[in-house]
């Protein structure tokens, strides 16, 4: 008998990539997706698979799912600042009211919980490189909280249900992560810089392009992802890419990779923006054997292309 799991968020950026690599691992998918921010034609190529069914629906009002599945994973969540902006009680929602069903459903059919938490946890981070003991320094009524004490929320139902019913779960905290598929109007600094240098437009660097990020190419993640499904571990594992560059050096190199001669233009910076981000990685090595392939320079040349044949 084949494996079943159930993607929630299976329409997203991510989630449409785990869903491939799930049947290619021989597992029978159920994807959920709501379309709030997800997009129907990141599914697109799967429409004749047998192995994969789409339901759109959202998890806050969570249909009936005929077990039995032996996953159920949650990435239901508008995930970018401009979108969890415009859609504040939904990502709380999705995170909270989604969270505890998902667990029910997984708690009732038998199923491993996994969820995808965010470095976004750690807030504007006061320590650097940020690692899983740190608790974070976020502010719980600021402009972002509606995604980061959503996704800290999440984790401690998650953590609730294992402690008290024994329900198995995963959680990953996922740094910047980019890719094809990415959404171009998500507000990402991948995808606005690409999408602008593309176009020929000004590159919009928010402050003086002084604060740092780690950029972690897709398939990197989806690995980590794997390689988490295969150990007992319950408490969260931070997935990222240690490389840490300036906002200004990824507009310099996204400049050079794709032959535009824009200029650069500088914004105001947002309310408690991070100043830094940079993952610890050491108990994914240790726990995992895992750690990220692909260098900035080659992800990079690999969704310019994406967004190219889009």
């Amino acid at each position: 008998m084949s494996m079943r799991a159930l993607v929630t968020g299976a329409a997203g950026f991510i989630g449409s990539h785990l869903v491939d690599r799930l049947l290619a691992l021989g597992y029978e998918v159920v994807g959920v997706d709501n379309l709030l921010t997800g997009r129907r034609q990141n599914l697109a190529h799967l429409s004749e698979n047998a192995r994969f069914a789409f339901v759109e629906a959202d998890v806050i009002t969570l249909p009936h799912f005929d077990g039995p599945f032996d996953w159920v994973f949650h990435l239901a969540s508008p995930a970018s600042p401009p979108k969890y902006l415009a859609h504040p009680i939904e990502t709380l929602r999705v995170n909270a009211d989604g969270t505890r069903l998902l667990l029910e459903l997984a708690e009732k059919t038998g199923a491993k919980f996994f969820l995808a938490s965010t470095s976004e946890v750690y807030g504007d981070p006061e320590e650097h490189p940020q690692n899983e003991r740190y608790w974070g320094n976020v502010n719980p009524i600021g402009p972002r909280s509606v995604y980061d004490e959503a996704k800290r929320y999440a984790e401690a139902f998650a953590t609730a249900y294992h402690q008290s019913r024994g329900v198995p779960i995963r959680i990953v905290r996922i740094f910047n992560t980019y890719g094809p598929r990415m959404d171009p109007e998500d507000g990402r600094v991948v995808t606005n810089f690409i999408g602008q240098a593309l176009r020929g437009e000004p590159l919009t660097i928010y402050g003086d392009g002084s604060q740092t990020r780690s950029f972690q190419y897709i398939d990197d993640l989806i690995d980590g992802f794997v390689a988490l499904m295969g150990v007992d571990h319950s408490e969260p594992v931070n997935l990222g890419n240690p490389g840490e560059f300036t906002v200004a050096e990824l507009a310099h190199l996204v400049l050079e990779l794709t032959g535009s001669r824009s200029e650069i233009v500088h914004r105001p910076l947002p309310k408690d923006d991070p100043r830094r981000r940079r993952p610890d990685i050491d108990k994914a090595k240790r726990l995992l054997g895992w750690e990220p392939r692909i260098p900035l320079r080659e992800g990079l040349r690999r969704t310019i292309a994406a967004f190219e044949r889009t």
